[in-house]
């Protein structure tokens, strides 16, 4: 008994060394202290009951829906956790989890498919899998950091680019010759929808393989939920299509569409397909299901823009400064964190609680609070959240906003184009 009790008993850790113990003082001398004010930046009130919760990414409303549990039951009850392996070793069509990504893949035009652990998993296995050393791979700046991640593990070369300047991007093409570039179809900090058909054209032109992550467009663009790049007949110029499926598809799990040769060398040459083990029978059979839920139900899609539209034309005519995005994603973006946790503390007082965006997440000087709409919410949310921001928009100090600060540039910019070409020669 008494050594049980010893093997239980919490034992002192040892001290970390220097190098390591000053990359965390770092964090909580000079991030938390400086640049956040003294406390946690994701740490705020506690929601009550009745409160605004739009952090989820869930869209379409689908996380309790009875069909998609009821599937996972029924498969957790018939197989069990199924087999613990790598997917590398389920070589037979058959498979449940060949047969979802044929689903996934005949859903978005594309030839074949692969499922990975997660969004992270697909996007860094794929650059990992197409750029080799020092091959450009040209990436928009609002890229997810999956992206930018599977560069840096490539060892490929990163070349920025404007965001949505395909004019920069060509310029960027043009100067460091044909490589990879890699979008988002709706940017997950502003709700911004990436300029594809001229994307795919200048890829096409230019050499380049075109790498479009439809994470927050799958599901709920397209008539079906086919997302942005078969909703537009791009196929035929987008090379791969990579989606996190912890969004519309309430699903934890990660989606490239390819093709079947390709599938067949990215399984043994990425190394998060190699070294993860595979999706469970219930993961895959909730997958399923939230896909059939997804193409049939076209009413959540259409609640989704309804509720986008309406509340981003509120939040304009109350001045918000969200022009840089159209989509169900809304940037309240302040600028310096701090600003960002003072933002975040009025909008929760006022029972509305987004998520802090801050970095890596975003840069340090562009950090934001983020509100995720969904087609669950019912009139009268919508009504609360328009009329919490109007009462809170004076203790939200707008003009301070760095967003404010570029809208202003940016029509100042404007103005000054269009007076000089009205000047005659």
């Amino acid at each position: 008994m008494e050594n049980v009790s010893r093997l239980h008993r919490v034992s002192k850790a040892p001290a970390l060394p220097d190098f390591v113990e000053r990359r965390v003082d770092r964090f909580h001398n000079e991030r938390v202290v400086i640049d956040w004010g003294g406390r946690h930046i994701l740490r705020g009130l506690r929601p009550k009951d009745g409160d605004l919760m739009l952090q989820s990414n869930d869209y379409l409303a689908i996380a309790g829906h009875p069909d998609i549990i009821e599937a996972q039951r029924t498969a957790l009850a018939e197989g069990g956790l199924g087999m613990m392996m790598s997917a590398l070793f389920q070589q037979d069509a058959d498979q449940p989890l060949h047969r979802v990504e044929a689903e996934l893949a005949r859903a978005v035009g594309s030839e074949d498919g692969i499922l990975a652990q997660s969004g992270f998993a697909a996007n860094v296995g794929l650059i990992q899998s197409i750029a080799g050393e020092r091959v450009p791979v040209y990436v928009d700046m609002l890229a997810h950091a999956s992206l930018w991640e599977g560069i840096r593990s490539a060892a490929a070369k990163a070349v920025p680019v404007l965001h949505n300047d395909v004019t920069h991007l060509e310029r960027q093409v043009l100067r460091h010759g044909p490589g990879v570039i890699v979008v988002d179809a709706v940017y997950s900090t502003n709700g911004s929808i990436a300029p594809l058909v001229d994307i795919a054209n200048l890829a096409r032109d230019t050499g380049c393989v075109l790498v479009v992550d439809e994470s927050h467009s799958l599901g709920t663009h397209g008539q079906r939920g086919e997302g942005l790049v078969a909703s537009l007949g791009l196929n035929d110029r987008v090379h791969f299509i990579t989606a996190s499926l912890a969004k519309a598809y309430c699903s934890r799990a990660g989606f490239v569409a390819c093709t079947t040769r390709f599938k067949d060398y990215f399984g043994c040459e990425a190394l998060p397909a190699i070294f993860s083990s595979s999706l469970l029978p219930h993961e895959l059979a909730g997958m399923s299901a939230a896909h059939r839920v997804i193409q049939t139900e076209g009413w959540r899609r259409q609640r989704l823009r309804q509720v986008t539209r309406h509340v981003r034309s509120e939040l304009t005519r109350l001045g918000f400064p969200i022009a840089d995005g159209t989509e169900q994603i809304i940037a309240f973006e302040a600028g310096q964190e701090i600003l960002t946790g003072r933002v975040r503390d009025v909008m929760e007082r006022h029972g509305v609680f987004g998520s802090v965006f801050s970095a890596p997440a975003t840069t340090v000087n562009r950090s934001l609070l983020r509100l995720t709409l969904n087609a669950g919410m019912s009139d009268a949310d919508v009504s609360r959240l328009i009329e919490a921001c109007r009462t809170a928009r004076d203790a939200l100090d707008l003009p301070s906003w760095s967003a404010t600060r570029r809208a202003t540039r940016d029509d100042e910019r404007a103005a000054t184009l269009a007076r000089e070409r009205a000047i005659p020669l």
